[in-house]
């Protein structure tokens, strides 16, 4: 079943769109803990008109599964600002990475066609290393692997993205910090807490800030 959280505001603010897994639907903390739905708070409190996002993501979703589940949501192109954040999932069900290029590029193509053909209005964000969390390093995994592999993951996004002119967000050596600390994570002690995605915004927000000055 898709998730989607539509917007709660509409007006002449800028329509956002944010696509992705648990880390961008949020899972663990309220719908005002996650990134995107802070994103567009903090924007707004600055003068920068942009609703609260419509999210099509879901806890699990690997890119295909993303991809499937777009076709079925309600979208209503063109939006003014995009943002795609995926992969975590292909790696832990262990996925090739020649594999997760071709569907993220994919993926990347739809987002752009979203935002109008307008890439300066697309963010991608990277993938968190939940090797480092207390699941993780719980799991029985080995997390060296396991930050190995999202690396390189991280390396295809961050090269699909650079290849279309889209800006990219780095928010694996925020999660790494955070580490297994309590206060970073949810109680599921994998997914970020609200006070961890707050971190994230400074890498992701200021890639906002252009994107939405861009025409």
């Amino acid at each position: 079943m898709v998730t989607i959280a539509a917007p709660a505001t509409q007006a002449a603010e800028g329509r956002f769109l944010a696509l992705g897994d648990s880390y961008t639907i949020g899972e663990g903390v309220a719908a005002s803990g996650r990134w995107p739905q802070r994103l567009a708070q903090r924007l707004r409190a600055d003068g920068i008109g942009l609703s609260d996002p419509q999210i099509v993501a879901t806890t699990g979703w690997t890119t295909d599964e993303l991809s499937a589940a777009m076709d079925r949501a309600a979208l209503a192109p063109p939006y003014d600002f995009v943002t795609l954040s995926i992969g975590v999932n292909n790696q832990y069900r262990g996925r090739g990475v020649d594999e997760y290029r071709v569907e993220f590029r994919a993926l990347l193509e739809r987002a752009i066609a979203l935002a109008g053909a307008r890439t300066q209005r697309v963010v991608v964000v990277s993938i968190p290393d939940w090797g480092a969390t207390k699941f993780g390093r719980e799991s029985g995994r080995d997390v060296a692997v396991i930050a190995r592999e999202l690396d390189e993951y991280n390396a295809v996004n961050r090269e699909e993205s650079a290849r279309r002119g889209v800006a990219w967000a780095d928010v694996a050596a925020i999660s790494r910090k955070a580490g297994d600390e309590a206060s970073q994570l949810a109680d599921d002690g994998l997914h970020p807490s609200a006070k961890q995605y707050d971190a994230w915004l400074t890498a992701i927000e200021p890639r906002a800030r252009q994107a939405l000055s861009s025409p």
